[in-house]
């Protein structure tokens, strides 16, 4: 310790203290990767909430037909996707490997599965819509089949990317808790 005017405890110029300064980058790495997840995860929200309020207006009732659809057969399962989204928020305050790794697996069956299915069901429509101009099925005056295959590159995309970060900050985790088992 020093004193205003007194002399310096030797070996203490500031310089002992960089390698406290920076945090270890797996920790680092662990905090961006949730904080992008935390984004894709209320984007993944977002759009589970624009198919569920359609699945939800057109079961009720609320609007004619004609101004929202019926939904496609995918989108039913789809609402199931909200299972990897509540396990992915469940496992990130905490560094819960078991609800990532759940999050991961039930995003896959959830999500990416009924998107996969779903581009395969409304292929055949788009290719009608695209190539003769006749669209049957409509969400507020547009395409039925553009809306959603609009909202599915959005959901492919943010599911690729909620899969890969989770898979990074799997790894992360594991890595720390690889460490800590070596000291």
């Amino acid at each position: 310790m020093t004193s205003r005017g007194g002399h310096k405890a030797a070996g203490m110029n500031g310089s002992e203290s960089k390698h406290r300064v920076k945090a270890p980058s797996e920790y680092q790495m662990s905090t961006s990767l949730k904080s992008e997840i935390r984004k894709l995860n209320l984007v993944h929200l977002l759009t589970w909430l624009l198919v569920a309020a359609q699945v939800t207006v057109s079961y009720l009732g609320l609007v004619s037909p004609d101004t929202v659809s019926s939904p496609y057969q995918w989108e039913y399962p789809y609402l199931l996707s909200l299972i990897p989204l509540l396990f992915s928020s469940l496992s990130l305050p905490k560094n819960n490997i078991s609800y990532l790794v759940i999050s991961m697996i039930s995003a896959g069956l959830f999500s990416v599965a009924p998107l996969i299915y779903g581009g395969m069901e409304m292929f055949p429509v788009a290719q009608l819509l695209y190539r003769h101009g006749k669209a049957y099925r409509f969400i507020f005056g547009f395409s039925a089949v553009t809306v959603m295959y609009l909202v599915m590159v959005v959901a492919v995309q943010v599911h690729a990317w909620q899969i890969y970060y989770s898979k990074k900050l799997l790894d992360s985790w594991f890595n720390s808790t690889e460490e800590k088992k070596k000291k």
